[in-house]
């Protein structure tokens, strides 16, 4: 790989700015399609990997996966990091594209669970697998190649441009899988898209990977990096350089608990766990979740480069700060906003008549089961399976010792049963026994078991939303910029790679499962907002106390 990226150190011909803004951004919003079209096919993929768990496991699982996916974002940071510093930023990012574009065709020829057991998701985990350890190499590298082209007095406007990327790649992947859906529906049913519709927007990515690879190709290595090499001051262990002197680590770690733990946290609540939301608590059909989302993508797509010109002209720090603390104080308000506004009913319904488990509590487990092997066969698991699955909020309230579990539906009590002891069959039956009174019940008293079109704020929902927009681009258009700017150029794309991508791997990619996790365990739909809302807390103090300004430092300082 170190030759390939060589290579491409002697191509002759130096681009103009607008060409390496376009080649970069383009390729990165193509590997950001290939990523995000699996994050918006989570309930699909639970089904068609997951078959042998439960409904809420199965989802469990698949939302784990496309946080797998983002766990080997760091490693290929590290690997893809050291080809960049050493040989080249241009071939480092060649590479990842191509193995990105690989692994997201190969998903969409894989067999289902159904045709091929525990072989299909092992197959699946390693695709996912594959495409972070490519992602982890790619946005350092495009972010780098633009700001070290760019005029120190435009670097914030260019680099977000390659912000931008992750926006046309959502908005590509949302965009597709609703042309498809739709397509499918009408000439098939609905059933055609889960059975074999859900593979063409992974087949579709074949097209977009000979794309980027001619684009990339037509690319010359940046003036920064080829001038460093030429003088011979490239580093020979950028690991040991980055890592192992303080001087550098403590800018890492800054980098990392200042800006990146919060950016994880703020975008992909933004664009990831709204959806979760919006899907398995809300109950809002696809086809609009997929609406809404473009929406509030494309919009994003302009705001990235008018948050990174503003940094250009007031400072990073200012813009990044106000992006953490606008969603800081919006988490909690504006999901109640959202669910106000997509699903009045249930709202309305929580409000009037609230849900309450009534339960010994050493007869209850944690509702949490990713793989699928607690049986939850007490009465009050029985019941919190139940309502965990229909997605309603509920209270605990304890029982007396040894007494059977009872769901409270205002005035109205439901008593579950135990199917502790009985034979799979029987216990199945006491389990759908149990569920059929619980759901009832839930109707009775006003709970839906879908969203309303006719009743549905759609103006609302996509105005929360954009509330959340603005403070994810806030905080993310001047981040390349930032990240760039702290660092020297021997060692910028390893020391920078890896904190963006932790921050963004480890904390953003599994706030869908940590939270969607919490929910299940806790009963409360709005519980898991405190995950990314403690991780941003935290990036708010040390930003506004420890990071200092970087507009207008010169890149070879």
């Amino acid at each position: 790989m170190a030759e390939i990226a060589a290579d491409q150190t002697a191509a002759p011909k130096s681009a103009s700015l607008r060409t390496v803004v376009a080649a970069s951004s383009a390729g990165t919003a193509f590997e950001w399609y290939d990523f995000f079209v699996f994050g918006s096919l989570t309930q699909v993929i639970s089904r068609t990997f997951f078959t042998g768990l439960s409904e809420t496991a199965g989802y469990v699982a698949a939302l784990a996966l496309f946080g797998a996916g983002f766990a080997f974002r760091p490693l290929g940071a590290l690997v893809f990091g050291r080809i960049g510093d050493r040989a080249g930023r241009k071939g480092a990012f060649l590479i990842t594209v191509i193995l990105m574009g690989g692994a997201t065709f190969a998903i969409g020829l894989l067999p289902s669970y159904a045709q091929a057991g525990l072989l299909a998701p092992a197959l699946l985990v390693l695709m996912r697998i594959v495409q972070g350890f490519a992602l982890g190499g790619e946005y350092g590298g495009a972010a780098i190649y633009v700001a070290e082209h760019a005029p120190e007095n435009a670097r914030g406007r260019s680099t977000g441009w390659v912000q931008t990327s992750a926006a046309f790649g959502l908005l590509g992947a949302l965009g597709v899988i609703l042309v498809t859906r739709v397509t499918l529906n009408a000439a098939f049913g609905p059933e055609a898209f889960d059975a074999w519709g859900w593979r063409i927007p992974f087949l579709f990515s074949a097209g977009l990977l000979g794309i980027s690879i001619w684009m990339r190709l037509k690319l010359s290595e940046s003036p920064a990096f080829a001038k460093m090499k030429a003088s011979g001051e490239s580093s020979k262990a950028p690991f040991a350089e980055a890592f192992g002197q303080w001087k550098n680590l403590k800018v890492v770690l800054l980098a990392l608990v200042a800006v990146m733990f919060a950016q994880g946290a703020v975008w992909y609540t933004a664009f990831f766990y709204t959806q979760t939301f919006l899907d398995k608590f809300l109950k809002v059909a696809p086809e609009t979740i997929n609406l809404v989302m473009m929406v509030a993508t494309l919009v994003s797509a302009v705001l990235y480069v008018v948050f990174g010109w503003l940094s250009d002209v007031i400072g990073r720090k200012p813009v990044l700060l106000f992006g953490m603390a606008l969603m800081t104080a919006a988490y909690f308000p504006g999901f109640h906003l959202l669910a106000k506004a997509a699903n009045p009913a249930l709202a309305e319904a929580e409000a009037r008549m609230p849900v309450t488990v009534v339960a010994d509590p050493d007869d209850c487990s944690l509702q949490f089961d990713p793989v699928g092997k607690a049986s939850f066969v007490s009465s009050c698991d029985i019941a919190k399976t139940v309502l965990a699955n229909a997605g309603v909020s509920y209270r605990n309230s304890a029982a007396a010792p040894g007494e059977a579990a009872q769901v409270r539906i205002g005035d109205v009590i439901v008593a579950s049963q135990s199917a502790e002891g009985l034979p799979k069959a029987e216990a199945q039956a006491v389990k759908a026994e149990v569920e059929g009174a619980i759901k009832s019940a839930l109707l009775a008293a006003g709970y839906p078991e879908k969203a309303d079109p006719a009743r549905m704020n759609l103006a609302g929902v996509i105005g929360v939303l954009l509330l959340f927009v603005v403070a994810a681009t806030a905080l993310y258009g001047p981040i390349a910029a930032t990240l760039v700017e702290l660092f020297p150029t021997r060692i910028r794309y390893t020391a920078m790679s890896l904190p963006y991508h932790i921050g963004t791997g480890w904390v953003g990619g599994f706030v869908p499962f940590t939270a969607f996790a919490i929910v299940a365990a806790t009963g409360d739909i709005y519980s898991g907002l405190w995950f990314p809302l403690a991780f941003t807390a935290i990036s708010v103090v040390t930003c506004l106390f420890l990071l200092p300004e970087t507009r207008g430092r010169p890149l070879d300082a």
